[in-house]
């Protein structure tokens, strides 16, 4: 009887969430060039104006791309789950590169649902020298078209001028080179 009513109450729980997922109101930044709602997981294409964004990074510090225009050149890692070999392969190549970032102007930052104390831990234990976004909400990922099954985020890296325009949209684990040389590094 006990196995059974947990049985009903995690299917009734994975129903709510499916259907809050399948649901989530458009954001800014969640339409088409068309004025149509974007699929949230089409990935965005070079030339799109960039969505806008207000997130908390792992310290509670709000990160808004519109802080960036005009002066810096932003680069999103989407990742899905932290600590696991292919997204802390991912980010610690954008660590180990960080100086040739920063020398295009460019800030990076990795993007996940994770929460800000798991995003604290896993930035510390590998000593990521960029901030990670707590995207708890799931907009980022919607907005950037990299939901994937279950609202989970489809590995993709975003390198946005500063004019606020995407000028590399792909998704995997690009290379360093093919990132900055969007940016003309």
């Amino acid at each position: 009887m006990l196995r059974k009513s947990a049985s009903l109450i995690s299917a009734a729980a994975a129903g709510v969430l499916a259907a809050c997922v399948a649901t989530a109101p458009p954001g800014e930044g969640s339409l088409a060039p068309s004025g149509e709602p974007r699929d949230p997981s089409q990935i965005l294409e070079v030339g799109d104006k960039a969505p806008a964004f207000e997130v908390q990074d792992e310290f509670g510090r709000t990160v808004r791309l519109a802080d960036y225009r005009g002066k810096n050149n932003v680069v999103l890692i989407f990742y899905p789950v932290n600590n696991t070999p292919g997204c802390t392969r991912q980010l610690c190549a954008a660590r180990d590169d960080f100086e040739r970032y920063q020398k295009i102007d460019a800030v990076v930052f990795g993007v996940n649902p994770a929460d800000a104390e798991a995003h604290r831990k896993f930035s510390s234990q590998h000593e990521f020298p960029f901030p990670l976004l707590a995207d708890t909400a799931g907009n980022l990922v919607r907005d950037y078209g990299c939901r994937g099954t279950g609202g989970m985020p489809i590995r993709t890296v975003y390198a946005i001028d500063k004019s606020g325009t995407i000028v590399f949209a792909e998704r995997g684990m690009p290379t360093t080179d093919q990132i900055l040389s969007s940016l003309g590094g």
